[in-house]
């Protein structure tokens, strides 16, 4: 096992922080991850998993974990909310497992969490240091020692930012930067999916689109319950994600959607919230021995469900380019940097086009209706291939290959 002073230590012990430890432990890199709760999930929100996360996981060892709490959905169904009319399906389940090697799968955001847990505790060079409420950092003699609110510290030869969105460690990588409301507003409830009536318990992702909002649906917890969440723009600005809130506002934005397409809001009870933000962009995601990770790094708006893949797939990059060049974390850092800016980039600037999209409103939607009605559901999944495929096995960076 690693000295303490050798190890990485990871600030933030969620989806990001247990996967990188886990990455970095699978190629004997000792870690000492710095979470500021007990290293429980309590959001209760559900997430979805494209055969790109999937992929990762299962190279991390993680999946075989996770899959009999997932829920593999066989297409996802593109309604329009004003009329009800379903306009295109994009197939998923047995196909989308075929051409990309890995499954989709939905599943509640606690079971991925658990499973992650489960496997960082089971792995020697992990250590989990729960209660580490992260107040500053500090670049001494070589090392890197995070201070604690409560006057304890850690000490490591590297750190990795992977507390969030609201993240502390982005404010040494990058001072300047600054989180930007996104203008919008998003919801989630769960429910019991045994009496729900069709299209709500069709074992796929519903997607409705609609103006100024949009809702998806799609089973969780082995298909027992349905996660539910929808995006309206608006609302007021909160710094936090999860935000117990009632349901009059969201039901507003909905007034004009048709009966049946609405109907499920009517069910639904007990909404929480959260305010939608954008990150002015980093010119670096690393300074020297300290680097940042998923939501820290690139933040990403939900309509790609793209957020906790991409931060995954950070996890893997980043523990192969750290064991290529032992010694040398700020080398690394700046090769995992040049390896993952373009692939998250490309990912934030689709989500942004895809929440226009959805929200269209007049002729436009009626435009993007008539698109979505002629397109070839057959060839649907062609347009993921860059998303969802085998990445490439390896980029040379100077004498070295990390994996993209």
């Amino acid at each position: 096992m690693a000295r303490r002073g050798d190890r990485v230590l990871i600030a933030g012990g969620g989806i990001g922080g247990l996967a990188a430890a886990i990455a970095l432990a699978r190629r004997g890199i000792g870690t000492e991850i710095l979470e500021r709760s007990d290293f429980t999930e309590q959001s209760g929100a559900g997430i979805q998993l494209g055969p790109n996360a999937t992929r990762a996981l299962q190279r991390l060892g993680v999946l075989e974990a996770i899959e009999p709490h997932s829920f593999r959905p066989e297409a996802i169904s593109i309604y329009d909310g004003l009329s009800g009319r379903r306009l295109t399906s994009l197939p998923l389940g047995e196909a989308a497992e075929a051409r990309y090697g890995a499954p989709y799968l939905t599943l509640h955001r606690a079971d991925l969490h658990a499973g992650l847990r489960a496997a960082a505790q089971g792995l020697a060079p992990i250590a989990l240091t729960p209660g580490f409420e992260l107040a500053a950092v500090e670049l001494k003699a070589g090392a890197v020692i995070a201070r604690a609110g409560d006057s304890g510290e850690a000490k490591g030869a590297s750190l990795i930012g992977a507390d969030g969105l609201w993240s502390t460690v982005r404010a040494v990588v990058s001072p300047a930067a600054r989180l930007r409301s996104a203008g919008a507003t998003a919801w989630r409830t769960r429910l019991p999916r045994g009496n729900l009536p069709a299209p709500f318990n069709d074992p796929v992702v519903g997607l409705w689109l609609g103006p100024g909002t949009h809702l998806v649906h799609y089973p969780v917890r082995g298909g027992d319950d349905l996660n539910v969440v929808s995006v309206t723009q608006g609302g007021a600005e909160r710094q936090g994600w999860d935000q117990p809130d009632g349901a009059e506002a969201l039901r507003a934005g909905f007034t004009r959607w048709a009966k049946d397409s609405k109907s499920l809001l009517e069910r639904a009870d007990g909404w929480r919230s959260w305010s939608l933000y954008r990150l002015t962009s980093l010119g670096h995601w690393s300074d020297g021995p300290i680097a940042l990770l998923g939501d820290a790094a690139h933040p990403v708006l939900p309509f790609l469900a793209q957020g906790a893949a991409l931060a995954i797939e950070d996890a893997v990059t980043l523990a192969a380019c750290l064991a290529e060049l032992p010694g040398d974390p700020a080398t690394a850092f700046r090769d995992y940097e040049a390896l993952r800016q373009p692939r998250a980039a490309r990912v934030q600037s689709l989500a942004r086009r895809y929440g226009w999209l959805y929200h269209l409103r007049g002729p436009l939607r009626v435009a993007r209706n008539l698109l979505l009605e002629r397109r070839r559901e057959a060839r649907a999944l062609q347009r993921f291939d860059w998303l969802y495929q085998e990445p490439r096995a390896g980029v040379r960076i100077r004498r070295d290959v990390c994996p993209g």
